[in-house]
C-alpha cells in the first residue's frame, strides 16, 4: 500500500455535485463512482505509466510514503491493490477527471482491525490537478462510498501537519481534526508529527442531508 496523505486541491466547489452510491459486489469489481466533472474507477494496469509521472514529483510525495520508483513497480502495485480488494480488505479508485483517460490520482481506503467499521483513507493527486476542484469533487463521492457500502462507521485520515493544502483540504470537506500524533510519520530518516482526523458515518449523513435540501 502506498500510504498516501492528503496532497490535493482545497478548492471545494462542486462539493454537492457528487452522484449517490449504489449497491455493488464490490469485492468482484469496484463501481464506477461519477462525480461531477470526475470518473472514480478501479486502477488498471494501464493508469501505471500516468500515476508513476504525477505521483513521483518531489511536491506529491513529500508528504507520503515512498511510490514506486518505476512503471513497473507501479504495475505491480495495482495488481496488489486488485488482490487486497478481493479480499475484502481495502479498496483503491482512480481518479479520472474528464478529458483524461488515466488516473490522475488515487483514493485509498483500508480497514483498522477486522471490519470496516473503523476505516482509514488517503488520497495523492498530480500537482497539475490542484486547485481545479478534483479533490473537492471527488473526496464527498469517495466518503459516501465509504459509508454507504462498506458500511464504515469512522473514517480516519492522517496528514503531516507541515501538509497546509491536505490538511486545509480535509477540514473543508467536514473532517474533524481530533488529535496531533507526535512523531508518527516515517520520512526519509526524519519522524514528523501528524494531525489525526474524522469523519463520522452519522454526522456525514445529517450534513450530506443538509445540502441536499439546500440544493433542491
Amino acid at each position: 500500500m502506498i500510504r498516501t496523505t492528503a496532497v490535493a486541491s482545497t478548492n471545494t466547489s462542486g462539493f454537492a455535485g457528487h452522484a449517490p452510491v449504489v449497491e455493488s459486489d464490490w469485492r468482484a469489481q469496484l463501481p464506477v463512482l461519477h462525480a461531477g466533472g470526475v470518473t472514480l474507477r478501479e486502477v488498471e494496469l494501464s493508469d501505471a505509466p500516468s500515476l508513476h509521472a504525477l505521483l513521483t514529483t518531489e511536491e506529491v510525495s513529500r508528504f507520503i510514503s515512498p511510490p514506486p520508483s518505476t512503471v513497473e513497480g507501479f504495475e505491480r502495485f495495482i495488481q496488489w491493490t486488485h488482490r487486497e480488494r478481493a479480499s475484502g480488505a481495502y479498496v483503491c479508485f482512480a481518479v479520472v477527471p474528464d478529458g483524461c483517460d488515466r488516473a490522475v490520482g488515487l483514493f485509498q481506503i483500508r480497514q483498522l482491525g477486522s471490519s470496516f467499521d473503523t476505516a482509514e483513507w488517503g488520497f495523492a493527486i498530480g500537482q497539475a490537478f490542484w486547485g481545479t476542484g478534483v479533490f473537492a469533487t471527488a473526496a464527498p463521492a469517495v466518503v459516501d462510498f465509504a459509508i454507504d457500502t462498506l458500511q464504515v462507521r469512522r473514517l480516519e485520515a492522517r496528514s503531516a501537519v507541515e501538509n497546509g493544502r491536505g490538511n486545509g483540504a480535509l477540514q473543508k470537506i467536514g473532517a474533524l481534526r481530533e488529535a496531533v500524533l507526535r512523531k508518527a510519520f516515517l520520512k526519509e530518516g526524519t519522524y514528523h508529527d501528524q494531525v489525526l482526523w474524522s469523519i463520522r458515518a452519522d454526522e456525514w449523513r445529517i450534513t450530506r442531508c443538509m445540502k441536499e435540501v439546500r440544493v433542491h
